[in-house]
C-alpha cells in the first residue's frame, strides 16, 4: 500500500466534548464500577497500553483487503507474536493469573488485537477448561499444561454435519477394544462428520471429540475423547483423519472452522474424561453419579456467550451513540441549524434501549458465573441438584442475550444510516460476530423447547402441591391471587407482572398439552403442536429472571457502594429496561391483566421521560464502558469523534485507490465505452 498522509486531526469533535461535559456523573466511577474495582480497570489500561502500541499503520482494516488464506495466516502469525507477550505481560503484572495470557485470546481486547478473529479461541476456552472441568488429576497433569503452554493446539468437536443442538443424536462413535485397551472412532457416514469446531480447519492438532460410547455392544451415552488429528511436526493429519475448513461464512472470518471424519482412529483408553463417568482396564463401565453432569460444559460456554454478546452489544452502541452526537440532520424547527440526530426522539429509542439491554445481560451474566462457580463446587462435592435449574436458566439467558444482542446491533447500524453500512464503521462485523451466537451451543428455538419442557414438568410439580425449586417459586405467588392487583407503575409491580403472565402462560400451555393427549396425541406429538406456547412461556419465564436480578443488581445492597449521582443514572437505566420490557409483551401481559387506558398511557409517558433524563449521559456512559479504540475499530466511534476524516482515510486506505486507472479498464471498460452498442 502507498504511503499516504493521514487526515485525522489531533483534536477532540467539540460537539462530543460538550456532551462529556453534561454528564451528570463522574465517568471514572461508574468505569470503575464497570470493571469492578480501581485495581481491575488500571490493571485493564496498562495491559491495553501494552498490547495496542506500535500497532502497523491500518492494522484494524488492512485485512478487509486480503485473500482468504492470507486473512488466516496473517491472524495465526499475530496470535504466535502476541502468545509470548501476553504470557510475559502476564507474570509482570498479574503473576498466576489468567486475565491477560490466555484471556487476550477471548476476552474484550482480543476484538482490537484480532480484529479478523483468530482461530485459538476455542482452544483457550473450550479445550483447556474442559480438560481442567472433566478430566481425572492425572489427565489434568497429563494434558492441562501442554495446553495452556499451546505445546498441543485443541478444539471442542460436538456438532456435527446432520446434528446440532440435539447432543442426543450424534452419530459419531467410540467403540472400546478391551484387547489393546483403547477406543475405536468412527464417523459412520457423512452426516456424522464433526462441523464448525473452532480452529479445526488447519489450526488444532487435538480435538476434544464427543462421541457416543460403546462397551461391549452396550451403549453407555455420550462421552468426551481427546483425538490427535494432525502429525505434532509435520501438521499433516493422521491415518483416519479427514480434516479441512468449513468455508468463507457471514462473520468470523479467521476462526478457521472445520470439518473432521474419522475412520477406525485408534486413543488410549486413558483419553477418555473420566472425572465423572469411567470405563475400566477390564471394560467395566461406571456412570456419572449425575447424568446431567456434562450439561456443566454448556453451562460454562453459554455464561461466555453471554458476556461476549453484552459487550459485543455495548461496543455497538458505543459507535452508534458517539456518531449520533456528531453527526448533524434535519432540523426539528423550521429554519433552525441542523441538530444532532441523537436529539431527535426516534434517534434515542434506537439507542439508549440498547445500552439498557447491554448493560442488564451483562449483569446478569455475573450473577450467573457466581451460581456457575457454586454449582461447580457442589459439583465437585457429589451435589448436583443445582445443576437443572443452572442448566435451564442458563439456556434462557443465552437466547435472550443473543435474540435482543443481534437485532439490537442491527437496529444501531441502521441508525448510523449510510455510513454504518461500510466496513470501516466495524457494525458489520460485530454483527458477524454475535448472530452466529444465535446458533452455535444450541440454536435458541430449540433451547427454548427445552426450557418449555422445563416448565411444563414444574408446573405438574406445583399441581401436585409438591414442592418446586427456586427458578419457579414465582408460580405459587401468582396463582395464589384470583386475578393481578391494581397496576401500581413500581419496578416491582412491573416484575410480579411478568411473573404473572409467564406463569399463566406456561398453565395455558399445561392445559393445550394435556387436552392433546386426552385427545389421542402422542406425547412428542402434543408437545411439537403445543410449541408456539412453549415457546413464549420459556421466553417470559427468562425475561422475568432477567429483570429480577436486573433490579437487584441495581437497587439491592451493592448499590450503597456507588454515590447517589451514579445510583440515579443506574436506577434511570433499570427504568428504561423494565417499561421498554412491559411494552415490548403487552400481547401477552393484557391477556392477563387488566391495564387501564391511564396505565397505558402511564407506561408511554414513562419510556419519554426515561429517554429525556438518558439523553444527557448517553455519551458519558458509553464512555464508562471504557472501549479502547482499537476495540471498537470504527470510523464512526472513536473516541475523538472526527468521524468524516476517519472515513475519508478508511477510503483511502482501499487497496483500489493505491492505483488510478485499474487493469479492467484497458482490458474490458475502455472497449465497452467505445462500442457502438
Amino acid at each position: 500500500m502507498s504511503e499516504f498522509k493521514s487526515v485525522v486531526p489531533k483534536t477532540i469533535n467539540p460537539d462530543l466534548q460538550k456532551e462529556r461535559k453534561a454528564a451528570t456523573f463522574d465517568v471514572e466511577e461508574f468505569a470503575t464500577w464497570w470493571h469492578d474495582g480501581e485495581a481491575k480497570l488500571r490493571a485493564k489500561r496498562e495491559v491495553e497500553r501494552h498490547i495496542f502500541a506500535n500497532l502497523e499503520d491500518g492494522y484494524g482494516i488492512n485485512h478487509e483487503y486480503m485473500s482468504h488464506e492470507d486473512v488466516y495466516n496473517t491472524a495465526v502469525r499475530r496470535v504466535a507474536e502476541a502468545a509470548p507477550k501476553l504470557k510475559a505481560l502476564q507474570k509482570k503484572l498479574n503473576p498466576g493469573g489468567k486475565d491477560i495470557w490466555p484471556g487476550s485470546l477471548f476476552n474484550t481486547h482480543s476484538h482490537g488485537l484480532f480484529p479478523s478473529n483468530h482461530p485459538l479461541a476455542t482452544h483457550a476456552t473450550m479445550f483447556t477448561d474442559v480438560i481442567k472441568g472433566q478430566g481425572t488429576p492425572e489427565q489434568v497433569a497429563k494434558w492441562s499444561e501442554a495446553a495452556e503452554n499451546c505445546n498441543i493446539i485443541g478444539t471442542y468437536a460436538q456438532t456435527e454435519l446432520a446434528h446440532g443442538t440435539n447432543v442426543r443424536g450424534i452419530a459419531t462413535r467410540a467403540d472400546f477394544d478391551a484387547k489393546t485397551d483403547e477406543f475405536v472412532l468412527n464417523t459412520p457416514n457423512l452426516e456424522a462428520y464433526k462441523w464448525w469446531p473452532g480452529g479445526l480447519g488447519h489450526t488444532a492438532n487435538h480435538a476434544m471429540v464427543v462421541a457416543q460410547l460403546y462397551v461391549k455392544g452396550e451403549h453407555k451415552g455420550i462421552q468426551m475423547f481427546i483425538v490427535p488429528v494432525r502429525d505434532a511436526e509435520t501438521h499433516l493429519p493422521l491415518p483416519g483423519i479427514d480434516i479441512g475448513e468449513v468455508g468463507k461464512k457471514l462473520g468470523m472470518v479467521a476462526v478457521n472452522q472445520g470439518f473432521l471424519g474419522l475412520k477406525n482412529v485408534r486413543i488410549p483408553r486413558t483419553n477418555m474424561l473420566m472425572k465423572h463417568a469411567k470405563v475400566q482396564r477390564d471394560g467395566t463401565f461406571k456412570a456419572s453419579p449425575a447424568s446431567r453432569v456434562n450439561y456443566l460444559t454448556m453451562v460454562y460456554t453459554r455464561c461466555l456467550i453471554v458476556n461476549l454478546n453484552s459487550t459485543l452489544l455495548l461496543e455497538a452502541a458505543t459507535i452508534a451513540t458517539r456518531y449520533s452526537a456528531v453527526r448533524r440532520q434535519s432540523p426539528i424547527e423550521e429554519n433552525a441549524p441542523e441538530p444532532q440526530i441523537i436529539d431527535h426522539v426516534t434517534q434515542r429509542l434506537k439507542l439508549f434501549p440498547e445500552i439498557a439491554n447491554g448493560i442488564a445481560y451483562h449483569l446478569v451474566a455475573k450473577h450467573m458465573w457466581e451460581l456457575y462457580d457454586q454449582t461447580v463446587l457442589d459439583a465437585n462435592n457429589g451435589k448436583f441438584e443445582r445443576l437443572p435449574d443452572m442448566h435451564i436458566m442458563s439456556c434462557a439467558l443465552k437466547v435472550l442475550c443473543t435474540t435482543d444482542g443481534c437485532a439490537g446491533i442491527e437496529r444501531l447500524r441502521l441508525s448510523t444510516g449510510g455510513h454504518g453500512y461500510l466496513i470501516s464503521a466495524n457494525l458489520s462485523n460485530i454483527y458477524g460476530n454475535a448472530v452466529a451466537a444465535y446458533t452455535y451451543e444450541g440454536e435458541n428455538t430449540v433451547l427454548l423447547l427445552q426450557i418449555g419442557r422445563a416448565l411444563i414438568k414444574a408446573w405438574r410439580t406445583y399441581t401436585q402441591r409438591e414442592p418446586l425449586s427456586p427458578s419457579y417459586a414465582y408460580f405459587e405467588e401468582a396463582m395464589r391471587q384470583r386475578e393481578f392487583p391494581k397496576w401500581e407503575n413500581s419496578w416491582q409491580c412491573i416484575i410480579r407482572a411478568l411473573q404473572y403472565t409467564a406463569a399463566h402462560k406456561t398453565r395455558i400451555a399445561y392445559e393445550n398439552l394435556a387436552e392433546r393427549i386426552a385427545a389421542g396425541q402422542s406425547q412428542a406429538g402434543a408437545a411439537n403442536n403445543t410449541g408456539i406456547e412453549l415457546t413464549r412461556a420459556a421466553e417470559l419465564h427468562g425475561r422475568q429472571f432477567v429483570c429480577n436480578i436486573f433490579l437487584e443488581q441495581i437497587i439491592g445492597e451493592k448499590a450503597s457502594r456507588r454515590s447517589k449521582a451514579l445510583n440515579d443514572v443506574l436506577e434511570n437505566v433499570l427504568e428504561l429496561f423494565l417499561v421498554q420490557t412491559v411494552l415490548n409483551n403487552l400481547n401477552d401481559i393484557l391477556r392477563f391483566i387488566r391495564l387501564t387506558d391511564a396505565d397505558l398511557r402511564s407506561l408511554q409517558k414513562r419510556l419519554e421521560v426515561a429517554l429525556e433524563k438518558f439523553r444527557p449521559n448517553a455519551v458519558a456512559i458509553c464512555d464508562g464502558f471504557d472501549f479502547h479504540d482499537c476495540v471498537l475499530n470504527s470510523s464512526l466511534g472513536s473516541y475523538d469523534g472526527n468521524v468524516y476524516a476517519r472515513l475519508f482515510d478508511a477510503a483511502k486506505r482501499s487497496t483500489m485507490n493505491q492505483k488510478p486507472v485499474q487493469k479492467s479498464f484497458e482490458n474490458y471498460l475502455k472497449p465497452l465505452l467505445k462500442a457502438n452498442l
